[in-house]
Parts: C-alpha cells; sequence; structure tokens
C-alpha cells in the first residue's frame, strides 16, 4: 500500500511534493534559518508524513546547522567521526580523490546505542559535479511486504545490535572491550513501533545488527539476511540528487539510508547533525 498521509494542499507556510508513492518529499517556499512555530509545526507533520525532506538553497553556516538541528531535540555527539573545530555535533564525511568515505550499504544510523536517533540532518556543501547521490528505503513498507510467515516468525523478536561490525575494524581486542564498556550493545525489537505515528517497521540492518536474539547463529544470519534484503526493493525506495545547499532529513526511526559511491576521483563534502532518540518499543 503506497499512500501518503499527508497532501500539497494541506499545508500553509509550505510547499511539499512528493517524489515517489512510498517515500520523500521536497520542501519549498521556506527558510530553515528563520522558522515561526506555526511553520516548524508543518515541517514537523510533513516530516512524519513523508519519513524524508528535501530542501534546496540553504546557505547554512555550521552554526545554523546545529541551531536547526536542535530544534528538534538534543544531537549527539559521534564517538568514532571527525567533527570540526568548535561544532562536536557535527559529522564531516567527505570524500577525496585519495580518499572515499560513503555509507554504501543500506543502514540506519548509530543502532548500536540504547537510545538510537530519532533522525539526522545531512547539508551538502561540496558536492560533485556528477554521482554522489543518496538513496531512501521506507521500513514500514518494508515490513508490510513481508509474507505472513515470516512476520510470524519474527513477531516478539529481538535482536542485537553493536558498534563493533562498522567501527572497531582497525582495533585491538583490548580497545574493542574498553569501548564495549562505554557503548555496551544493545538489543532492540525486530520490528519497531513508531513513538509517534504508531506505524510498524522493520529495525535491523547490515551495518550494526549482529544477531537476532535467542536463534541459533546460523538460522539467525539467514532470517537477518532475507529481512535485509526488503530495503533492496526498488519500490520503496526514493533518491536524491545533491546540489551545494541542498538538505536531506529523514527519520531514523523508519528508514534506511545508502551513500552512492559513484563519483570516483572527485570531492565530496557532508555534514550531518544527528537528534537524539529513544529506547525502541
Amino acid at each position: 500500500m503506497f499512500v501518503q498521509a499527508t497532501t500539497v494542499a494541506d499545508y500553509q507556510h509550505i510547499r511539499v511534493e512528493p517524489i515517489t508513492g512510498a517515500i520523500g518529499a521536497e520542501v519549498s517556499g521556506v527558510d530553515l534559518r528563520d522558522l515561526d512555530e506555526d511553520t516548524f509545526a508543518e515541517l514537523h507533520d510533513a516530516w512524519l508524513a513523508h519519513k524524508v525532506l528535501f530542501f534546496r538553497d540553504q546557505p547554512f553556516t555550521q552554526a545554523e546547522h546545529v541551531a536547526y538541528g536542535r530544534r528538534f531535540g538534543e544531537l549527539e555527539v559521534h564517538p568514532f567521526i571527525e567533527a570540526p573545530d568548535g561544532f562536536p555535533e557535527i559529522v564531516v564525511l567527505e570524500s577525496t580523490p585519495e580518499r572515499q568515505v560513503a555509507a554504501e550499504i543500506w543502514h540506519s544510523d548509530v543502532t548500536w546505542r540504547v537510545e538510537p536517533s530519532l533522525g539526522s540532518i545531512l547539508y551538502g556543501r561540496d558536492i560533485p559535479a556528477y554521482g554522489g547521490d543518496t538513496a531512501w528505503a521506507d521500513m514500514e513498507l518494508a515490513y508490510e511486504l513481508l509474507d505472513d510467515a515470516t512476520k510470524d516468525q519474527i513477531e516478539g523478536r529481538t535482536a542485537t545490535h553493536s558498534f563493533v561490525k562498522t567501527f572497531a575494524r582497525n582495533k585491538s581486542p583490548e580497545e574493542i572491550a574498553e569501548l564495549l564498556e562505554k557503548y555496551p550493545e544493545a538489543s532492540h525489537p525486530v520490528v519497531r513501533t513508531h513513538p509517534e505515528t504508531g506505524r510498524r517497521g522493520l529495525y535491523v540492518n547490515r551495518n550494526f545488527t549482529d544477531r537476532i536474539d535467542d536463534m541459533d547463529r546460523a538460522e539467525s544470519d539467514e532470517l537477518l539476511r532475507r529481512l535485509c534484503q526488503q530495503s533492496s526493493i526498488p519500490q520503496i525506495q526514493c533518491r536524491f540528487r545533491w546540489r551545494p545547499g541542498s538538505i536531506a532529513q529523514w527519520d531514523n526511526r523508519c528508514t534506511q539510508h545508502y551513500a552512492i559511491p559513484d563519483y570516483g576521483g572527485l570531492t565530496r563534502l557532508v555534514e550531518r547533525v544527528t537528534v537524539c532518540g529513544d529506547k525502541p518499543f
């Protein structure tokens, strides 16, 4: 079922244009540096309805980026990724001709936290002439499209998430053990209920979900493979072409995303703030 909860005509202060029938909308007619409460309330409603919002021509400074993110809640400081001086809340994701950095795997951000993020706001600063798009998948639709037998199999189950799969690749066993004291593994529902909409969606991902709890490892690996594959269904996805000054803002509780590394030899610089969330249920 691919029905948007909110239409263009419902908004008085912003223009919202869906970019697919499943997920994502481009918002215009707004300067995110100067939002009154009514406009902010409409943005929040549009975010819940479309799950990912896109904005063009937003000349953010780093301070303005942080200030906009704080409208939605407390911002996290990522323990493993570089931040610019003076702005610990900003994650810098920079690819150069010498070193390409891209999250080229479907994932949700920081699900290894006991209280994973609510959402993320990504700003395009230096964008290549071609390539470098980002794609998103609606994990509530991914859940709806599962067969009934699989839905029954995962009902009530939890899965363990850990930073180790992604951020411990070059660390010693001693370093990993020390980090696990600070950032222990977290167990979350395989099917998460969105705390604001009540909709249910898959909440496992390739980057951070290690295993399904209380299940044989081989059986867990096979089930996780099938569940994670759901993000690759084209009709539940949208794709965004970046330009300098563009923003993508996604609900991390019900989406996954994939940064497409098809700009070899060019520079790409984007910066992210991440809004703290709560414990999934």
